[in-house]
């Protein structure tokens, strides 16, 4: 028997309270089950329990099998000194501390209804995707939605650790984390991870300085990406590579050694060349960036700070010394409504945070406005009937695959246990 399902037990106490006993008969009350501390140590902190009439508080520890607490070697561990009832599912030796007093034993499943065992087995049972892909649609509107809404947080505070750790890095410069941010989704899956590495090479002081001359800011990025590492006749790229040149020599900046940046699979609009002019427009026509995503609240106020496209060599080319019929190449809503949900939330959520202040609803509804993310995970829950109605019930959707059913974690998650009960 799995642990997280014994600690799902005796959190909710789903078993006979009245009638405990120990191994060795001694009579046990149930006065508190203890903090539930998902931690080192034991788990269940400050547990008030009575046995044959002599109170007791301390720890609970909880294993399948009594021998556990030996294979753990919780017996070098000084944590477990003040364990105080030790539940099991099977008892098959004794535990003792190092005074060589006897840790009193409760075997659980002589005191569990055999239906919530069956429950449990038949929703952790092995199907195509997940475990409960079959009875989500059983699940409450009210689960469901209270659910969603800490699991968007959940996700928001894992991305935020990212954004704390490059403020770490920056001397506390918001703009520059921005700038880094903002990088990385212009890559997309493919380039993001190569972008972001890029732009972290430039000081972002830089940026600042060059932001009035957009070709020394394509200049920058291009070289930083090593897309300007080769020979080509191209003139427009003979003027960028010897700008790139000058300004790291002018800034005394080290020439960047980049992984080669992926155009294979992309569709031309997604070509790293037209990303990375956009993303120099943007730093070109915008100025103080953050002071504007920070506070902006409304879609359409957001579709108009990012209404940029690449450099005007661009409008016939996708790669350099390759013309291409004449198009401009502006970014698209549903590229923006991307920039939203996986660099402007994140962003407002961390600053708002800095600040002590609490912009949750204000986030849940600037992202009602945007339209639900189309990917694999979205479209196997859409099979089952789970629909995302917008981009703040895909993230969560997201969150709930990633974080709790590929590791199992449906004794954690509110769906699990409405259905367990059910």
């Amino acid at each position: 028997m799995k642990e997280d399902f014994l600690h799902y037990l005796w959190k909710f106490k789903k078993f006979d309270t009245l009638n405990l006993k120990t191994f060795n008969g001694e009579k046990i009350t149930i006065v508190s089950v203890g903090q539930y501390l998902q931690l080192a140590g034991p788990d269940f902190f400050n547990a008030h329990i009575t046995i044959d009439n002599q109170k007791w508080a301390g720890n609970v520890e909880i294993h399948s099998k009594s021998s556990d607490w030996y294979i753990h070697h919780h017996e070098e561990d000084k944590s477990y000194e003040n364990v105080i009832l030790h539940v099991v599912w099977e008892h098959d030796t004794e535990i003792f501390r190092s005074d060589n007093t006897e840790v009193p034993v409760l075997v659980l499943k002589n005191y569990v209804e055999k239906a919530n065992v069956e429950n449990y087995q038949s929703l952790m049972a092995p199907k195509s995707w997940i475990f409960c892909e079959k009875e989500l649609k059983e699940v409450s509107e009210f689960t469901f939605k209270n659910w969603q809404e800490r699991l968007f947080f959940e996700r928001l505070e894992r991305k935020s650790t990212v954004i704390f750790d490059l403020l770490e890095q920056t001397n506390q410069d918001w703009e520059a984390v921005l700038f880094c941010l903002l990088a990385k989704n212009f890559g997309l899956n493919t380039n993001g991870d190569i972008f972001f590495k890029a732009v972290q090479t430039i000081p972002f002081a830089i940026i600042r300085k060059e932001s009035f001359e957009v070709e020394n800011l394509e200049a920058l990025i291009f070289g930083a990406a090593g897309l300007l590492d080769s020979e080509k006749e191209d003139n427009y790229f003979k003027d960028l590579k010897f700008r790139y040149f000058y300004l790291i020599h002018k800034y005394q900046m080290e020439k960047n050694c980049s992984e080669s940046v992926q155009f294979f699979k992309h569709r031309p609009d997604n070509f790293p060349t037209i990303r990375l002019s956009q993303l120099a427009n943007l730093y070109h026509s915008q100025q103080n960036l953050f002071s504007k995503i920070s506070t902006v609240k409304s879609l359409k106020n957001i579709y108009e700070v990012f209404n940029i496209s690449a450099a005007r060599y661009w409008l016939n080319h996708y790669q350099f010394d390759k013309e291409s019929p004449k198009k401009m190449k502006t970014l698209s809503k549903s590229f923006i409504d991307l920039i939203v949900i996986n660099t402007i939330i994140p962003l407002q959520f961390a600053y708002a945070k800095s600040q002590g202040k609490e912009i949750l609803e204000d986030l849940i509804s600037l992202l009602n406005e945007v339209a639900s993310e189309k990917n694999a995970v979205i479209d196997k829950f859409n099979s089952f009937g789970i629909h995302s109605k917008n981009a703040f019930e895909s993230q969560a959707m997201l969150q709930l695959k990633n974080e709790y059913c590929n590791k199992s974690r449906c004794l954690e998650c509110a769906i699990g246990m409405e259905l367990l009960k059910k």
